[in-house]
């Protein structure tokens, strides 16, 4: 998708991915895809069933991105809205509908 000079495209990580917190997975996936933004480091977003999503709390945080829609948050203890998804993406992104992404342990 390109809008103005503003690039995404989504494709396979390069790898498995493995998210922890506090040393204890979160989340293991092969299936992960990697979304590239225009200005915007690499995310990758993980299938839900390759996430403890026992572990998630929702939140009532809400982000709106021109580009991919409205974002929906949940937190992991002791880390608020650490996690994201769009659950009803714009039609160009339909690839992450409802795959989780991380903020990294230094929040971004």
């Amino acid at each position: 998708m390109t809008s103005s000079g503003h690039r995404i495209t989504i494709g396979p990580a390069d790898g498995p991915v493995r998210v922890e917190r506090d040393g204890e997975p979160v989340a293991e996936s092969s299936r992960a895809l990697a979304l590239h933004e225009t200005g915007c480091p690499v995310r990758l977003y993980l299938p839900p069933e390759d996430v403890r999503t026992d572990l998630l709390e929702p939140s009532a945080t809400r982000t709106y991105c021109p580009f991919k829609g409205t974002a929906s948050y949940w937190s992991l203890p002791g880390r608020p809205d650490a996690v994201w998804a769009y659950l009803d993406p714009k039609p160009e992104v339909a690839a992450i509908k409802g795959h989780f992404c991380f903020y990294g342990p230094d929040g971004t």
